[in-house]
């Protein structure tokens, strides 16, 4: 399962510094690894519940300290 060196550049770039062949054998490793370990993504399950977020442009932007809305 040996590739050229001229393969891999094409798949992945190094923006900065050096990267020597035994480095990007790891990263590919690696990234390998945690694509394997990854969920199906049909198997993955859809929460129907609210989100955990407020939309920060549905609410004024100041709140007194001692404001009803912060109780909720």
């Amino acid at each position: 399962m040996s590739t050229p060196a001229g393969a891999v550049a094409a798949e992945l770039r190094v923006e900065r510094g050096r990267a020597s062949a035994e480095e990007i054998a790891a990263l590919t490793a690696v990234l390998l690894a945690r694509a394997a370990a990854r969920p199906d993504p049909a198997e993955e399950h859809c929460s129907d519940g609210p989100a955990g977020w407020r939309r920060l442009e549905r609410t004024p932007g100041f709140r007194a300290p001692h404001s009803w809305q912060e109780s909720g």
